[in-house]
């Protein structure tokens, strides 16, 4: 998940760089990846673990490799046209499986609140 953000977040900073002609290419940068990082440790504690093992390795240690990853690309610059056609089409994926989960969620509500005697009849 945390490649589809960084993905998602190049796309659109790919797209206003096509519009505002500012640049040819986009610089990836460590404060990119450390929003991912962000968004990992804050997801990980909704996660039902199965064990202390597999807790600690992807709990924290995929976080720690996503920084070590975004480290290792700080400055490196992509050309914008690759990051809009790889970001854009991540971006439409990541709303579409929004959507899809918010319609499940709110179709699931409805079902337990119409069998718990609350709901119209």
């Amino acid at each position: 998940m945390p490649f589809l953000f960084v993905s998602a977040v190049l796309g659109l900073t790919g797209v206003a760089g096509l519009v505002s002609g500012a640049t040819p290419d986009v610089g990836l940068s460590v404060a990119l990846f450390g929003a991912a990082v962000a968004v990992l440790v804050a997801g990980g504690g909704l996660v039902a673990w199965r064990s202390r093992r597999q807790r600690l390795v992807l709990r924290w240690g995929y976080p720690a490799a996503v920084l070590a990853v975004g480290i290792g690309v700080d400055g490196v610059r992509v050309p914008v046209v690759a990051v809009v056609a790889v970001g854009v089409p991540v971006l439409l994926l990541l709303v579409g499986r929004y959507v899809v989960e918010r319609r499940r969620t709110a179709a699931a509500a409805d079902e337990s609140f119409a069998s718990s005697g609350y709901g119209c009849r």
